[in-house]
């Protein structure tokens, strides 16, 4: 069964794609659809032109949709029929997917932003951790359980900076992981790592005392509190 769906719509592709229609796009409607839109909290769909042929990335590939109509299009990567619209009342675009079972219905899926919007973890890349932060934030508000918050992948992340001796972006992105998960263990025990290793042994401290508080089964936090005493202040 699972074959004969695959074949299927490979079969409906080959169709759609020996379909395409060619489109001669003024300026202004390019001016008013290229751009980027908001296709998940943490990822966009770009679209852009070259000359009259429509262009989409996403997923960090280039993609060749099969043109319908000036407004509407078929992104095979993704079986779904789209069209460019506008809200009536905001005055906003979107990307809406155009349903199979009612094509005359018009939704307002994927938000067009502006030129210079950036996900989370784009602020992330490029060291923007209060931005990065900020968005992780609103993400985990919307949804706790969100693959984009996942503390591992955080946890990863800083480890790499780690093993490139890029103290000061492990620092930040282990402190990152603590606010979004402040009840795991795991993520102190990574911060006081990454302190101990850029010379930071009283951070080190303060933060495997965190990690061991929260998981008195911890050897590694455990032999660090007992090798180590802070110095008291005068």
């Amino acid at each position: 069964m699972k074959t004969k769906s695959i074949i299927f719509i490979l079969l409906l592709t080959i169709i759609t794609v020996s379909c395409s229609k060619s489109v001669e796009y003024s300026e202004e409607f390019k001016k008013q659809t290229s751009g980027k839109y908001l296709y998940n909290p943490d990822e966009l769909i770009l679209v852009y032109y070259e000359g009259d042929k429509l262009l989409l990335n996403w997923k960090g590939g280039e993609i060749k949709p099969v043109t319908l109509s000036e407004n509407e299009f078929f992104v095979p990567d993704m079986y779904k029929k789209f069209r460019f619209v506008q809200h009536p009342k905001t005055k906003e675009r979107y990307l809406s997917v155009i349903p199979e079972d009612n094509e005359d219905k018009v939704t307002y899926d994927y938000l067009k932003v502006a030129e210079d919007y950036k996900t989370p973890s784009q602020h992330l890349v490029d060291g923007n951790y209060e931005k990065a932060l900020a968005g992780y934030l609103e993400i985990k508000k919307q949804d706790s359980t969100s693959s984009y918050i996942r503390e591992r992948d955080f946890n990863s992340i800083g480890y790499n900076h780690l093993r490139k001796n890029r103290y000061d972006e492990a620092i930040a992105v282990f402190k990152l992981n603590t606010v979004l998960h402040p009840n795991s263990s795991n993520v102190y025990d990574s911060l006081a790592d990454a302190y101990l290793r850029s010379g930071d042994s009283l951070q080190a401290y303060n933060n495997y005392k965190k990690a061991l508080e929260m998981d008195p089964h911890n050897p590694r936090a455990e032999r660090y509190l007992k090798a180590y005493k802070p110095k008291k202040n005068n």
